[in-house]
């Protein structure tokens, strides 16, 4: 028998689509972003406070939209919006846009949302999770986004040859929580102004835990200043060196002399080692090298002479070789948690032409990502198999389409407002706990 269609009639019930918004605003009334938000100050004639400009925002960041237009959407219920983000009005894309205008500069420069981000953490109760060792990975890289074909404040060529954007970021634990950031235009060098940024990193990172820490950090950040920095600070670091004019042949023969070496199959030897170099310090600095020999290639091809790759790494543990090279591949993970900010947030081009603006727009997304990874990882924690194969986290994407998409019957009765879920819905009983978890 066929089944006839549907027929569309506009109902008068209040059905919300983005019905996690209330969780996020659960988890972001534990910060003072409204006191020092508010305090401020804001144009003259505008009844907007800034706490109600940058929280709207946050909510739309989190519902991956960054488009000061889609402040719109949030207009047609307002009383919904304001009541899950805990806020007292909400403004006109206009005003978003011009108060994020306003603010940007002093946003840009101070350290207030990157601050009550790590205190938020704190609060919150989270533990980020540790390596192997037992430390807890610090990673530091940098990102390019392309904003190419705008004429953007800052937008500049980058070291993949795109025109864009060339921000750092700093992620603690295997979750990857954004622990701080900082915009950079595209042709600045990646040690250009890391020395600053590495400290007020760690400063967040003791906020948010007391165990050791440790840095990770790529090629580009090869300099003696992080070390000391480091060192002075009580941090462990792993730290790939760069080799600029080191001989490859020189290090061929430290690491026969030095290293252990490997057959993985015929033709390929691999050396595994460390020594020690003497950098002014009180100590001499250890370095650990993996050197890859190769006389024959993997598809059978016969060289006529070998190829020689070499890895080395600045490095203050005492680990053997193998957990120095295992420690900075987990590095590579940086990559994962770039393109969650990039395509799931969809900051991958700014939305504004001033520099300062989209430097404190890249803020607000951490807040944003580290508001959705909290709820990710407390989902994971409710006892509930959510996946079908075992995760350590959720991806931002996943939780945008499962807990803050998640469509709800907004009912008031007896002087108070329910939040109704259907029946068919299978994270109901995950949304219910991660609410309550942050009541």
């Amino acid at each position: 028998m066929e089944q006839k269609p549907y027929k569309i009639v506009f109902g008068k019930e209040r059905l919300i689509t983005p019905g996690g918004l209330a969780i996020a605003g659960q988890i972001v009334k534990h910060t003072e972003l409204r006191r020092r938000l508010n305090a401020l100050g804001k144009p003259k004639d505008y009844k907007h406070g800034n706490y109600d400009c940058i929280m709207g925002y946050t909510g739309l960041l989190c519902q991956g939209k960054t488009e000061y237009e889609d402040m719109r959407e949030m207009l047609e219920d307002p009383s919904y919006y304001c009541t899950a983000l805990r806020i007292n009005s909400i403004a006109s894309a206009e005003t978003v846009r011009q108060r994020l205008d306003y603010l940007g500069p002093e946003l840009s420069a101070s350290g207030l949302i990157m601050e009550e981000s790590a205190s938020l953490l704190k609060t919150c109760d989270i533990t980020p999770t540790a390596t192997f060792t037992g430390h807890i990975a610090l990673d530091v890289d940098v990102s390019v986004h392309d904003n190419s074909k705008t004429k953007k404040a800052g937008v500049a060529r980058t070291y993949l040859g795109i025109d864009g954007y060339a921000p750092i970021y700093a992620y603690l634990g295997e979750e990857g929580y954004i622990c701080n950031t900082e915009l950079r235009e595209g042709n600045s060098h990646s040690q250009d102004g890391t020395e600053e940024f590495l400290e007020k990193t760690l400063c967040l990172a003791k906020e948010i835990t007391s165990e050791k820490l440790l840095v990770r950090m790529d090629s580009g950040n090869d300099a003696l200043d992080n070390i000391k920095l480091c060192i002075k600070e009580d941090a462990d670091y792993i730290i790939k060196r760069n080799l600029r004019k080191e001989s490859i042949s020189k290090w061929l023969e430290t690491a026969r002399e030095n290293g252990e070496a490997s057959h993985p199959r015929e033709g390929k030897v691999v050396y595994t080692g460390s020594v020690t170099r003497d950098r002014g310090l009180k100590e001499p600095l250890r370095i650990v090298f993996h050197v890859t020999e190769r006389s024959i290639l993997s598809n059978g091809q016969i060289l006529i002479e070998p190829q020689v790759d070499v890895e080395t790494w600045w490095t203050s543990l005492e680990n053997p070789p193998e957990d120095i090279y295992r420690l900075y591949r987990e590095h590579a993970t940086c990559e994962q948690f770039h393109s969650e900010i990039k395509s799931d947030i969809g900051l991958e081009r700014f939305p504004s032409g001033r520099f300062e603006t989209n430097a404190s727009i890249l803020k607000i997304a951490a807040l944003a990502y580290n508001i959705l990874r909290i709820i990710g990882q407390t989902a994971l924690g409710s006892g509930k198999k959510l996946t079908r194969h075992d995760v350590r986290r959720l991806r931002a994407k996943t939780v945008m389409k499962r807990l803050i998409f998640i469509a709800v019957h907004v009912i008031g009765h007896a002087r108070q407002a329910f939040l109704s879920l259907g029946r068919s819905n299978l994270w109901r009983d995950t949304y219910l706990k991660v609410y309550e978890a942050f009541a």
